[in-house]
């Protein structure tokens, strides 16, 4: 009965195409609740039933069985991606109200319906183990994100990102395909994730886990498989971005997980390979983030970082595992999955704030911003939440994923011995750099665009956004506080998913007095900052308060919208140390020395992405250089068209009647 109910939803979804504009977010939101009441029943029923996985025949291939299998791994990541995607339609009813004259009918209903079927997809993905449902499903998913992310298709800028994100999936598409024909036929098995147990019991499973880590790792963003991420999320309306941040590129994690569930043996080197990877991740990343200028980039570049903290996670809890250290294994992979959860709200709430902003003032260029916490102080509050959330702040709930893997390293280091050690502290210094340049970076971010005054008419005439597009940021902001003061609700539940590769090793109950007695301090310092608050308020009732313009040490010419700190000069000083990271493209003109009264002069930068630059864009110039020496054969002319078709099929001729084919 539930399979039935949720093909008849696969087939119901085609009614968008039929409906009014009015009316197509009101059926999509119909569909998805009942999606969502359907796969989160499955997944919660799989926590509490005595049975520890579910198994339903979904449908039938050339004679072929392909069946749903939900177990604990796959329900953890079903309900992150049912939130997510709630709350990104939530969302995109008020977002999408300014598309509205802009888009037809058929646009809209592509939309809702590339945006159903990136939820089915996902939730397909996390349920089926045969490689050819999965496969299939798997590119299901690329090509609705690709719809999603080209929704401003009239903009060349817009198609360009979706065609480069759709190449680089299909990629990573081509790695997975051959992982696992390669795997079945080395092993005599099947397609699929089964098929795997039997081949690493046989072989090392390193290089074919290099496979599976480069196509899943396309998706997740990893570092340097990330280039398709800083232009599609830019790219894609702010739901979307939110949706894809939040939980697609966490379905790249969710394969290296589940492949990690196969391999028992020589573990080692596969740890420290996802370790360096994800140390590599997060520090490029947050350092590459804060020399942007537009939001959604630097925001997008921040989802590289946190993949790069979950790949901590990992990374540590797997050589805890090789190394025999139990305390490290547990609480590696117990934060590295808080913080998939973690990631997918605050995420979403900063991509829909970001949504706010632009929808209010057309601009995601920071430097065009400034002043908006008087304009659009709801949007301020739940953006500043955000910030403090993905900088690992206490006390929210970015702190507890971060503390629980600072926790197992540092019982680790206790534990370990020195090759242990070395990397522990790898780790260890790594997440410390990463968190202190995620708050340089907030902070930046935070002040430039909400404080200070407006740098430009835009900024000026903002105003807040209506109530539909606050509320689903609301509703994760919430969650987030939730998790930081009462972390132990969301933690245990993890144990069944973390036994999954540490066997009968779970969580300790003994962490939740730690964790109580950090929530008491958390309501202590709460209660002494709105104290604080609520004195200096007093204070300023009782006094006279006047307001003026920032003094401008005696120029009287001097316009606050240009004289306040901008964006690139805040992040000078870490120009030295992101060069590593970027190139640095400099556009100015010099001051000749006969110029007695110079002329107005204008400087400009901007960065690159060096692996962008690099490993795509120098190999394709290249390539391209070659193609238009080929281009000669492009005549625009039938008859030389035709010509090269008789000259093919003489070839052919030839070759047949020699036997060479």
């Amino acid at each position: 009965m539930d399979i039935l109910l949720l093909k008849f939803l696969l087939l119901f979804s085609l009614a968008l195409f039929f409906v009014g504009k009015k009316h197509q977010h009101a059926l999509a939101f119909g569909i998805q609740i009942v999606l969502i009441a359907l796969t989160s029943y499955w997944a919660v029923n799989t926590w509490l039933s005595d049975t520890s996985e579910q198994t339903f025949s979904f449908l039938s291939i050339y004679g072929h069985p392909v069946n749903l299998r939900i177990d604990y791994l796959a329900s953890f990541f079903i309900l992150i991606v049912n939130f997510t995607m709630l709350t990104g339609m939530l969302y995109a009813k008020g977002y999408l109200k300014a598309y509205r004259e802009r888009k037809n009918q058929v646009e809209f209903g592509l939309h809702y319906f590339s945006f159903l079927w990136l939820h089915i997809s996902m939730i397909l993905v996390c349920s089926i183990h045969d490689g050819y449902g999965f496969l299939m499903t798997w590119e299901l998913m690329s090509l609705a994100s690709f719809f999603l992310v080209i929704f401003e298709s009239e903009n060349k800028e817009t198609i360009k990102a979706g065609i480069n994100y759709l190449i680089q999936m299909h990629v990573g598409f081509a790695f997975l395909l051959v992982a696992f024909l390669y795997a079945s036929a080395s092993s005599n098995t099947g397609l699929g994730f089964d098929g795997l147990a039997a081949y690493f019991s046989n072989h090392a499973p390193f290089p074919l886990f290099l496979l599976f880590f480069i196509g899943f790792g396309i998706k997740a963003g990893f570092i340097p498989l990330h280039t398709w991420l800083p232009h599609a999320h830019p790219a894609a309306p702010s739901h979307v971005s939110g949706v894809m941040s939040g939980v697609m590129i966490k379905i790249g994690i969710y394969g290296i997980l589940r492949v990690l569930t196969y391999i028992h043996t020589d573990l080692l080197p596969i740890g420290v390979f996802i370790l360096f990877i994800s140390l590599s991740s997060g520090i490029l990343g947050v350092t590459i983030a804060i020399a942007q200028h537009d939001i959604k980039r630097l925001l997008a570049y921040h989802s590289i970082e946190n993949i790069g903290i979950i790949g901590i996670g990992i990374g540590i809890g797997t050589i805890g595992l090789a190394l025999h250290i139990p305390v490290l294994a547990v609480f590696g992979f117990a934060g590295g999955l808080l913080h998939i959860l973690n990631h997918s709200l605050f995420k979403s709430l900063l991509f829909y704030a970001a949504g706010n902003v632009y929808q209010q003032t057309h601009t995601r260029n920071i430097e065009e911003l400034g002043g908006l916490i008087k304009k659009m102080p709801k949007t301020a509050i739940l953006f500043l939440l955000g910030s403090l959330a993905i900088s690992g702040l206490p006390p929210f709930n970015g702190f507890i994923s971060e503390f629980l893997i600072y926790f197992g390293m540092f019982k680790g280091l206790l534990l370990g011995d020195l090759q242990a050690d070395i990397l522990i502290l790898a780790g260890f210094l790594s997440l410390v750099l990463i968190g202190g340049l995620a708050v340089f970076c907030f902070t930046k971010v935070f002040s430039i665009i909400f404080l200070g005054t407006p740098r430009s008419e835009k900024a000026k005439h903002a105003e807040e956004v209506s109530n539909s597009m606050l509320f689903p940021k609301l509703f994760i902001a919430l969650l987030i506080v939730a998790i930081g003061f009462v972390p132990t609700l969301f933690i245990q539940p993890l144990n069944e998913v973390v036994k999954l590769f540490t066997g009968d090793l779970a969580i300790p109950i003994s962490i939740n007095p730690l964790f109580n007695k950090i929530a008491v301090v958390y309501i202590l310092f709460v209660g002494l900052i709105i104290g604080l608050w609520l004195l200096r308020k007093w204070q300023q009732n009782k006094n006279n308060i006047q307001t003026g313009p920032t003094w401008g040490c005696a120029y009287e010419g001097a316009d606050p919208a240009i004289t306040q700190y901008t964006a690139s000069s805040y992040a000078d000083n870490l120009k030295e140390f992101s060069n590593l990271a970027m190139n640095i493209h400099a556009h100015k003109v010099e001051f000749e020395e006969a110029e007695i009264f110079p002329s107005e002069k204008e400087f400009a930068s901007h960065s690159s992405d060096v692996f962008e630059d690099n490993l795509i864009k120098t190999p394709t110039n290249k390539l391209l250089v070659y193609l238009e020496k080929a281009a000669i054969f492009q005549t625009g002319k039938l008859q030389h068209y035709l010509l090269y078709a008789l000259l093919f099929i003489f070839l052919i001729f030839l070759l047949t009647v020699f036997n060479v084919i």
